[in-house]
């Protein structure tokens, strides 16, 4: 089964498309977590990375892309991870962030770099 999110409605640039709370853990319990199946759905996290997150909501099952038209914003003081239109969506697409943070980045991310 292939796991995305989808719009239902047009979606202007800019529009904030989500807004998922996290829980955050600690650098021991990320390698932990880096021992499972849940490794592919955590952040880093903290302004020196030193902590890792699990976003609630529907943030962990945005699919990637190069050319993505969402991208995400990582809110430490709040502990929320916003999603955010880059550009105008048309109703029934599916929405896609850049697994590198930046939603132009082209570096070979984690799962294609091996």
């Amino acid at each position: 089964m292939r796991r995305g999110v989808f719009t239902s409605a047009n979606i202007d640039e800019g529009t904030v498309v989500e807004e998922s709370p996290v829980v955050v853990m600690s650098k021991e319990e990320r390698k932990l977590l880096d021992q499972t199946l849940l490794h592919d759905y955590i952040f880093e996290w903290g302004e020196g990375k030193n902590q890792c997150c699990m976003a609630l909501g529907y943030v962990a099952v945005y699919n990637h892309s190069y050319q993505s038209n969402c991208e995400y914003e990582m809110d430490f003081h709040r502990e929320m991870i916003i999603v955010k239109a880059v550009h105008f969506i048309k109703a029934g697409e599916e929405l896609f962030v850049n697994y590198n943070g930046e939603w132009d980045n082209a570096k070979p991310v984690w799962f294609e770099a091996k």
